[in-house]
């Protein structure tokens, strides 16, 4: 429909369509989301089309993936069928099925006793039906292929999700040359940016799975190895692949499944639970595998036995799918370390870490330890061979050594000093580590294991105790709300003031009595150390050109650690701004905004920020991390890390009236009283058609009123005397909108509200009247 615009209102006014899609995005209510990609990755040198599932895709334009060699551009977009192109659908399906019926029985298509026919099947017309992938080439495809497009369509088992519901087609271009690792995808709508997806880049042949392949099913011939198998599982269904190994083959069959997508909102456990299962000639399992150590993703360290064809098998644990039940399996005689030796070293101290495992050309690696960078690191080994898989280790400040057996008792205890890294293991089942040190009446002490957190299958258990013997503290398992995709905090962590000078003792062991090789740690013993990380959600942010929007950072806090922490930006684009970029002293999270340069490209743009905080008498700094803060069976909430902080801009609504601070930071709200803020206009035009309302505000406090005065706005606060907080300090955040008008062809004026993102953050404190 033709909208005829008022001229009054060309300053602030674009196009319904685009107007209204500003509207959605900003709103919250329709951010674009995409849920799973599959492929979800591809190999050097090769091209192929992968698949988006996701929700509000409507408007999408493109897709961005980080780092180089890898192009993507947009095929289509596929709407979902509604329930009429079903019904079609079905109806068409079923005339194309009774025709060759028909056929085959050498009958007119239209005999057979019409007193059983339905009036749609007497007719035999074949309906128009949409332009859908599913539904192309109908008349081409073979009864069984049309069987199972309507067992696709009308699965009974499979559950609707709207949130996957939508598509986009993607070309995927990778370089021969293009580094080969992880990388983020993340689809470019005109509504801003989805989050982002794991694609992975890899060395090894690939191939997609053809159903039918259920076990019973794998008639094709055998694939070569080295390979990487891709797949997805929908309810009830099972994958298979016939694969050729040579007697002798140490083959790693390693799956990726909850590595891809580590939360599944609306499923429990919470993701995709995948077992492997590999069978011989005669149909005999020889090797299966549901998960590696405490991760979910199986891997199979498996030798074949013989010269010979085998079928590997992929499923669900309990026969759940969906589309977002996406896998990759790779099968190669590719490195696999299993077990390594330190866990980490000193910062700026030459390291080299014994590794075991399978395929592996040498017996250690080194670490990097350069100082500077996270304490957290890891690494993916490069060898001839291949990639191993990555493991993660700690870089640390401290002065390090190793346990020395035997200290299993507290007469055997390791005498050790306080403020220092011990590496050591758990070599059996049933041991404890002792470690005796000298304490003085008023120290504070803590004893922290990394283990889990650092790919050991340990799940340690710390105790503290006197000379005498009694348990002054201990700890199972701690939350390390930095390690997103940790599910199980098995590591410990205990801190204690000590009462009185004399000699104490650490006794570390594993929770389950296991123990062995593997099961190495590192234990901090030392005085508090104060310390801070950084979350930032959502990693990916899309904004109005000029404008801003909203993003919450998280503050980790370490030691007890409880000072205030100043964000900044780091290195940022030109135009960028941040505001409200304080996190107080006690909080734990607050929201801030970015904003946008008025002449911000369309490209997604990548963003830095960092943390710094006086610690001891000494500034500290720290990495913003971009991370997702991710919901796993419908109850908890994980903040995932992401690889880049990616930031979208729009050029629509330029002319719309923007809005400054104009009062003093931080605004002393009164408690008890009312409280005006003043805000300055770039334009006093279309001022009267702003509409501002809080985002989030803080207890007790409310916008009472909005009121243009002059070149600009007051807001006038209200708080509540009794459930304001004297002393709480923060961010109040505003949604701006602005409310436009068209006149429709019958004359009728139509109003609609366009979102225009937040105004930047305005810091305030509640005081005392």
């Amino acid at each position: 429909m033709s909208i005829a615009l008022r001229a009054s209102r060309l300053l602030v006014i674009m196009t319904m369509a685009l107007t209204a899609t500003v509207a959605l995005g900003q709103g919250g209510q329709r951010k674009p989301y995409s849920g799973y990609v599959y492929p979800a990755g591809g190999a050097q040198g090769s091209n192929f089309r992968v698949t988006v599932g996701g929700q509000h895709l409507g408007t999408v334009t493109g897709a961005h993936i980080t780092g180089e060699g890898v192009a993507v551009s947009l095929i289509e977009y596929v709407r979902p069928l509604n329930n009429k192109q079903l019904r079609d659908t079905a109806k068409h399906v079923r005339t194309l099925l009774k025709q060759r019926w028909a056929k085959t029985r050498g009958k007119p298509a239209q005999a057979g006793d019409r007193k059983q026919q339905k009036p749609e099947e007497e007719q035999m017309e074949l309906l128009e039906l949409p332009d859908h992938p599913w539904l192309r080439g109908l008349e081409s495809k073979s009864t069984e292929e049309l069987r199972n497009l309507l067992l696709k369509l009308f699965n009974p088992k499979l559950q609707p999700n709207a949130q996957i519901a939508e598509w986009a087609v993607l070309g995927v271009s990778i370089a021969a040359e293009a580094k080969p690792g992880d990388r983020e995808l993340r689809l470019i709508t005109r509504s801003g940016l989805t989050n982002p997806l794991r694609f992975a880049v890899g060395r090894l042949p690939e191939v997609c799975e053809e159903e039918p392949n259920a076990l019973q099913d794998v008639t094709e011939a055998a694939l070569e190895l080295p390979v990487v198998l891709n797949g997805q599982i929908m309810p009830g269904d099972t994958d298979a692949f016939r694969l050729r190994a040579e007697q002798g083959q140490q083959l790693v069959i390693q799956a990726r499944a909850r590595d891809l997508t580590p939360y599944l909102a609306d499923t429990v456990p919470g993701w995709f639970q995948a077992t492997l299962a590999v069978y011989d000639a005669q149909g005999k399992e020889v090797a299966f595998a549901d998960d590696y150590r405490f991760s979910p993703d199986p891997v199979l360290l498996w030798r074949a036995p013989a010269d010979g064809e085998y079928v590997l098998e992929i499923k669900d644990a309990i026969y759940r799918g969906r589309e977002d039940f996406v896998y990759r399996i790779s099968v190669a005689e590719q490195p696999f370390i299993t077990n390594m030796f330190p866990l980490g070293g000193p910062a700026g101290i030459t390291l080299t870490s014994a590794v075991t495992g399978w395929n592996l050309p040498c017996a250690g690696v080194e670490l990097d330890t350069q100082p500077g960078a996270e304490r957290l690191r890891q690494a993916r080994w490069n060898w001839e061979a291949g990639l191993s898989n990555p493991r993660p280790y700690m870089v640390d400040t401290l002065p390090e050594g190793e346990e020395t057996e035997s200290n299993d008792t507290v007469t055997a205890a390791q005498r050790v000093a306080v403020a220092q890294i011990i590496n050591g293991r758990i070599g059996r089942s049933g041991d404890i580590d002792v470690f005796e040190f000298a304490g003085r009446a008023g120290d504070e002490l803590v004893a922290e294991v990394y283990a889990r957190r650092l790919d050991s299958p340990l799940d340690s258990l710390l105790r503290l105790t006197d000379a005498t013997g009694q348990v002054l503290a201990w700890n199972d398992d701690y939350e390390d709300k930095g390690a997103g995709l940790v599910t199980h905090h098995a590591d410990s962590y205990l801190s204690a003031r000590l009462e009185r000078t004399g000699t104490y003792a650490v006794h570390l062991t594993d929770a389950g009595h296991h123990g062995g090789e593997e099961y190495g740690y590192r234990l901090r013993l030392s005085p508090r150390r104060p310390d801070f990380a950084l979350r930032l959600t959502p990693s990916s942010l899309s904004v109005l050109a000029g404008r801003a929007t909203a993003v919450t950072v998280h503050a980790l806090r370490q030691d007890g650690f409880d000072g205030a922490i100043e964000v900044l930006l780091k290195d940022a684009p030109a135009g960028f701004a941040l505001d409200g970029g304080t996190v107080p002293a006690g909080r734990d999270q607050v929201r801030m905004t970015l904003a946008a340069p008025p002449n911000m490209p369309a490209e997604p743009a990548s963003v830095e920020l960092e943390g710094h905080a006086e610690i001891d008498g000494a500034i500290v700094s720290r990495p913003v991390i971009p991370a997702e803060d991710m919901m796993q069976a419908f109850a908890y909430w994980h903040l995932v890390p992401a690889e880049k902080l990616m930031v979208m801009g729009s050029g629509l609504l330029r002319s719309a009236p923007r809005l400054e601070l104009a009062s003093e930071v931080p605004v002393q709200i009164v408690a008890g009283a009312s409280t005006e803020v003043q805000l300055k206009a770039t334009t006093d035009r279309a001022l009267d058609k702003l509409r501002l309302e809080f985002s989030e505000p803080p207890s007790g406090v409310t916008l009472s009123k909005v009121t243009q005065v002059g070149n600009g706005l007051t807001l006038v606060l209200q708080t509540d005397a009794e459930t304001a907080k004297v002393g709480h300090k923060d961010n109040l955040i505003v949604e701006v909108a602005i409310t436009l008008e068209a006149k429709g062809r019958d004359g009728k004026i139509r109003e609609w509200q366009a979102k225009l993102g937040v105004l930047p953050a305005i810091p305030f404190e509640i005081v005392k009247p």
